[in-house]
């Protein structure tokens, strides 16, 4: 039956899609619309539960206030972004399709839908976040608590995690349904509008989060020695906007794209090593991923005797991990046939690889499922409360602030190894899979990822649980209306929080490597076209790749280099993007407490608004320069130094974000657990010495793990995608008769000096910390009347 289907595609060069592979297409559609259905019965669900007090329902109302400020004005700065990508893709060339303009029509016209589908994801998520982390704190204090807070904490990440699913299947799969044989170049867009958003959503809103963070934990914490959440602290409304922009609006936007770019990769590369076969499959595997998400929502319960919170979500991760690997090999022996026949070009030597597609598929969905949870494990160990990292971590602050923090990079730095040997692991294993076949063999790793990515709805899930969580404890404390018990409750739940939030990095990370491999072997099989395209004869197509890919030749040294270098910049950029804010916010908190000394005896109230605008005009002001390095670095190597070089920096920037990525994230989660350790008693508790130099670990901590870290994940595939787009006029500006046209230097030489004067003005930024000296060359720091204004 399929195996048919695709010699006649092979056969007569197009995508039919008729008989079974057009009603499985459908099929996927409507699995996609079952799980919308879903998220808008969970969100009846949740709004159903009990509000809590008056006072609760006021805070929360500042905060959803506050978020829906922030991220209406940060879909206002992106617009500019979307409009420019648009026109991009617009001229840029598509190669090996009968009608260019109406591909090109399509690529741009569905970035804008994964863009809208991922500002959407993150906004509705932040939306439904910030009404249930009320009803999370209000559940808390009545009888039945515990399970109750947690059933709406998880039911409302289970919202979220629909619709990543959901929007993400509906969306390729009407790609497919639309455009046939073009639509790998259609979901191109597609992914680039997801990634490219994500990663705007992540960088602005981590810089939202952690300025008011770190600048609510060093006034109020340290100086002042109030509670995390006391609402005499100016920055506490904008902690908890922060957790909602940062955590849920930008990590549900990061997550939906990994899952979007993945499938997409996998589509790519599906329909080079089997035809159509290849290009149907993968939306198979994504509809078993709806019905994974709908489980394993549903099973996650939280029975009496559980220790926690974790062992819920573990158990119920587990059983879903397991139900997707059978699934999937089921519909790979009902679905693909034993043996292909009839392939011409590159699938002939998928043909002669002598694997069988089943056992192929099945292996390569199960390593990528393995690697979830193996992540999980491994993540967890390093950064939960109960095991020995954290521990060693909190013991250390019996000395002092710095023996924290040297503690928590050296958890990050190990961790980083053992999970990139995991991830590499993964990755190499799903390559073997391929056999003598490159292409079957990357379309396998793409199948990895996407078999990881089966569970994304319980991922997710687990995800938004951590900020909801955190608020819920945050509402609680300020408004004073809930009992021991329900703090206790909410203690516990937030410190779960934190360990999930870290495994979903952690696995988000994985995503991001397996997606990045296969769009990178998407950007070789690029290259084989646009190389026939430049007159160089098809015999000597793979002769000329093998040239382009030698990293001995200094071309491409220097393109590893930039890659591997591009990642740090970018880290660091973030990072100083948070330090700065936080200076001006640690500068407001400071003088309100000065100027109005009846903050302290509850006799005035502090102006947290303000706080809250600092917040949000910074996020908006530093998201230029990250989001200029990462479109324009990819176009300034490739036109600059050529295809080669481009490939090569495309490696150096996913070696080197891999580990990057892991260190940032679990240190940052390490530390923050630390501080829950010592909070809940340990090592003198609140208030202690110990309890000061681990707020000092978690605040070095907090761009780390949400700023930074995740949005590392975004950055790879934004990059990938940019070099997989502009990869036929690199080629054709590089190779054969046009390699010297002027034109590929003037576009590197432009992108390289917008980048130089992105960074330059981004480093000329002062840094607010109250009435300083002059520098010496004629700039001052703010003072706080300057920040305030």
């Amino acid at each position: 039956m399929s195996g048919t289907s695709t010699s006649l595609a092979a056969e007569s060069g197009g995508l039919s899609l008729s008989g079974d592979n057009l009603t499985y297409v459908i099929v996927a559609v409507a699995f996609a619309l079952v799980a919308l259905g879903f998220a808008a019965a969970f969100v009846r669900s949740v709004l159903a539960a009990g509000r809590g007090t008056t006072n609760m329902q006021e805070i929360a109302g500042a905060v959803q206030e506050g978020a829906s400020a922030y991220l209406f004005r940060q879909f206002k700065t992106l617009a500019i972004f979307v409009v420019l990508a648009v026109v991009l893709l617009f001229l840029l060339p598509v190669h090996n399709t009968d009608s260019e303009t109406a591909v090109k029509i399509g690529r741009s016209l569905f970035f804008i839908v994964g863009a809208i589908f991922s500002s959407f994801i993150g906004g509705a998520g932040m939306a439904l976040a910030t009404r249930a982390n009320l009803r999370v704190a209000a559940a808390a204090g009545e009888s039945g608590g515990r399970e109750k807070a947690m059933g709406i904490a998880f039911r409302t990440g289970g919202v979220v995690g629909f619709l990543t699913v959901g929007l993400g299947l509906f969306g390729a799969a009407l790609v497919v349904l639309i455009y046939r044989e073009d639509a790998p170049t259609v979901l191109e867009g597609f992914g680039f509008g997801a990634a490219l958003l994500a990663m705007f959503m992540r960088v602005g809103g981590g810089i939202f989060t952690k300025a008011a963070d770190v600048g609510a934990d060093l006034v109020g914490k340290v100086e002042q020695h109030i509670p995390e959440d006391d609402p005499r602290n100016a920055a506490t409304i904008a902690d908890n906007v922060g957790d909602n922009v940062g955590d849920c609006a930008g990590m549900a936007a990061d997550l939906f794209e990994s899952y979007a770019v993945t499938l997409v990769a996998a589509l790519i590369l599906g329909q080079a090593a089997f035809g159509q076969d290849g290009l149907i499959f993968p939306l198979i595997v994504s509809t078993i991923g709806v019905v994974i998400a709908i489980v394993g929502v549903f099973i996650t319960r939280l029975r009496a005797s559980d220790r926690n919170g974790l062992t819920a979500i573990n158990r119920a991760f587990y059983i879903s991990a397991a139900l997707s690997a059978i699934l999937v090999a089921v519909v790979s022996f009902a679905y693909l046939p034993a043996t292909f026949s009839g392939f011409d070009g590159i699938a002939a030597g998928v043909a002669e690889s002598g694997r069988n597609p089943r056992y192929v598929a099945i292996g390569a969905v199960v390593i990528g499922i393995v690697l979830a949870a193996a992540i999980q494990a491994l993540t967890g160990y390093f950064t939960e409360t109960n095991r020995r990292p954290v521990q060693d971590i909190g013991k250390s602050s019996q000395t002092g602030a710095a023996t924290v923090v040297l503690a928590g990079i050296s958890v990050g730095l190990e961790s980083a190894v053992y999970s990139a040997l995991l991830i590499g692991a993964g990755v190499f294993g799903a390559y073997l899979l391929g056999g003598t076949s490159i292409t079957l063999s990357l379309f396998a790793v793409a199948l990895a990822g996407t078999g990881l990515l089966t569970t994304v709805g319980v991922i997710v899930a687990m995800d938004t649980f951590g900020p909801i969580s955190d608020n819920a404890q945050g509402i609680a404390e300020m408004s004073g209306d809930i009992d021991e018990q329900g703090a206790r409750i909410l203690t516990e739940l937030d410190a779960v929080g934190n360990t999930t939030k870290a495994i979903t990095k952690g696995i988000a990370i994985a995503t991001a490597v397996l997606a990045a491999t296969a769009l990178f072997g998407s950007y070789t099989n690029t290259l084989a076209s646009s190389l026939t395209e430049a007159g160089i004869e098809p015999g000597r197509v793979a002769t000329e790749i093998l040239g382009l890919l030698n990293i001995s030749n200094p071309r491409n040294l220097v393109g590893l280099l930039v890659g591997a270098a591009v990642v740090f910049l970018f880290s660091g950029l973030a990072i100083n993007a948070v330090s700065r804010s936080a200076g001006a916010v640690v500068m407001e908190v400071r003088r309100q407490f000065r100027e109005f000394p009846g903050i302290m005896d509850r006799t005035q109230r502090p102006e947290y608004g303000r706080v809250v605008d600092i917040c949000t005009r910074d996020a908006q002001r530093e998201l230029m320069t990250p989001g200029l390095l990462a479109i324009l670095a990819p176009i300034a190597v490739g036109f600059g130094l050529g295809a080669g070089a481009l490939a090569s920096y495309l490696a150096g920037a996913i070696g080197a974000g891999t580990l990057m990525a892991v260190f940032l994230a679990n240190s940052g989660g390490a530390w923050d657990n630390a501080k829950k350790l010592v909070e809940d008693g340990a090592y003198g508790g609140k208030g202690s010495d110990s309890h000061a130099a681990t707020v000092i670990g978690d605040t070095v901590g907090d761009p780390f793990k949400d700023t930074a870290g995740p949005a590392i994940n975004p950055l790879l595939k934004v990059m990938n995608l940019v070099s997989l787009l502009i990869a036929p006029a690199v080629v054709t500006l590089s190779v054969g008769t046009d390699r010297n046209d002027p034109a590929r230097i003037i576009i590197a030489v432009v992108a390289a000096l917008i980048i130089v004067s992105a960074v330059v003005f981004s480093k000329r930024k002062p840094i607010s910390m109250g009435d300083s000296p002059s520098t010496g060359d004629g700039a001052e720091t703010d003072t706080p009347a300057k920040v305030n204004a």
